[in-house]
């Protein structure tokens, strides 16, 4: 009996996913649990693993289609009579079987379906440049502005005159994405244009990945749609530092890195219990104050920022957040994460490492309403009082900087949370 494989659950609110690249073909003996297709969504590139040993009889979807959660990839007889199925099998084209089992839409990845329903564009109308007909987001975007599928050349540059005022973030009918598509497209606001960009012998053009597109997306849309502010803190990390020096050796030889940004951490998911505000997400007309903690930790990968999460961060010591923290930044490098570890983070830490800067102000991860970027750790001259006289010492100090957005909390809130989280690390009394 034939077992179908499936699109899997890709993570909350993710509801289809474009397959990427087959790994295996038909008439190919698999493994339980080896990969046979990697899958494309906005968040992540994911392996689907084969739940039997055995033969692929059928693969329903080509590379490129986009599929709903549910819907059929391939069929993979068990047993040792699985060869014979496969010369039993009546051959069916992969693009037939795709019509009738797949999402009936023209190849495109779920960023570009998503553009364009905001541009108000017919994917069945485009002609896509991308390998196997793809349709690419350039596509998208060159049939929203000239109304054509796809010209053959890109439009000039516009003529230095002044121009009529752009769209603004109050132009009625225009989502943040959507905002930010229209300003690229006429490439400024209002009587401000962006320069073409003329070719010169020496350049070399990148093209962006589909990550590092995700991630430019991200961020213009979180800076159009949250009112950042900032607030900053210098931290004196000599009783925190005193307490990780007692124990980091007794956790190594359990294979646990016991690092600054587990007592960060621990500090943060602390602090955002007292500040409930700080734990929340933005809807239309209310916000939600969140009831789990999952804490989203910035790492950066040879393919470009991602942010996994550690859910329930406020139930675990030091010692379970150094052991998750080691978790979801080898699984990240290793590129092993699934949606669902990109998934339902309520609040973000961003950590620039032992080779960072010493203070800088991170772009708020949506939706949440709150990042806080700590800075590199050097040791510098501090004042301290003791038996009633200042003296200097040298201590490890680091500056942090609180991301807020603004539409729902207010300054008060914002630094209450920082001197917390400040205070907490200061005065170094965790469970480890």
């Amino acid at each position: 009996m034939a077992t179908v494989v499936t699109m899997p659950s890709l993570g909350e609110s993710v509801l289809e996913g474009t397959v990427g690249k087959w790994l295996v073909r038909e008439g190919e003996a698999v493994s339980r649990e080896q990969m046979v297709v990697e899958i494309l969504t906005d968040k992540t590139d994911s392996p689907v693993p084969s739940p039997v040993s055995g033969v692929v009889t059928k693969i329903l979807v080509k590379e490129g289609d986009v599929v709903l959660v549910g819907g059929k990839l391939c069929e993979i007889e068990e047993g040792a009579k699985a060869a014979q199925a496969v010369a039993a099998a009546p051959k069916s084209a992969p693009a037939e079987t795709a019509k009738n089992e797949a999402h009936a839409a023209p190849a495109a990845s779920p960023a570009v379906r998503k553009l364009a329903r905001e541009l108000d564009v017919d994917l069945a109308s485009l002609t896509g440049s991308g390998q196997g007909g793809v349709i690419t987001r350039d596509d998208v975007l060159s049939a929203g502005n000239k109304g054509t599928s796809h010209p053959a050349t890109p439009p000039p540059a516009p003529a230095p005159t002044p121009a009529p005022r752009g769209p603004t973030p109050s132009s009625p009918g225009l989502t943040p994405t959507g905002i930010g598509e229209a300003l690229r497209a006429v490439g400024g606001l209002g009587v401000f244009k962006v320069p073409p960009y003329i070719a010169r012998a020496n350049d070399k053009v990148v093209p962006f990945t589909r990550r590092r597109r995700v991630i430019a997306d991200h961020m213009v849309y979180s800076k159009l749609t949250s009112p950042h502010v900032v607030a900053f803190a210098e931290c004196d990390l000599f009783k925190t530092s005193a307490l990780r020096d007692k124990h980091k050796d007794a956790l190594k030889k359990e294979g646990v890195s016991l690092t600054f940004l587990a007592f960060v951490a621990a500090a943060t998911t602390r602090a955002l219990r007292e500040f409930p505000v700080m734990n929340a997400r933005v809807l239309d007309d209310s916000y939600v104050l969140l009831g789990d903690v999952n804490l989203g930790l910035a790492v950066e990968t040879p393919d470009g920022l991602v942010v996994p999460v550690i859910r329930n961060a406020d139930n675990l010591k030091v010692r379970g957040l150094a052991s998750a923290i080691d978790s979801v930044a080898k699984r990240s490098r290793d590129n092993l994460l699934v949606p669902d570890d990109l998934a339902g983070k309520t609040f973000s830490i961003s950590n620039p490492g032992r080779k960072g800067n010493l203070v800088g102000a991170a772009v708020i991860s949506q939706p949440n309403v709150g990042i806080l970027r700590i800075g590199e750790i050097k040791k510098r001259v501090v004042v301290i009082e003791h038996e009633g006289n200042d003296l200097m010492a040298i201590h490890p100090v680091m500056y942090m900087a609180l991301s807020y957005d603004h539409r729902i909390v207010d300054g008060v809130v914002a630094n209450g949370f920082l001197y917390r989280v400040n205070e907490i690390l200061e005065a170094g009394e965790f469970e480890i």
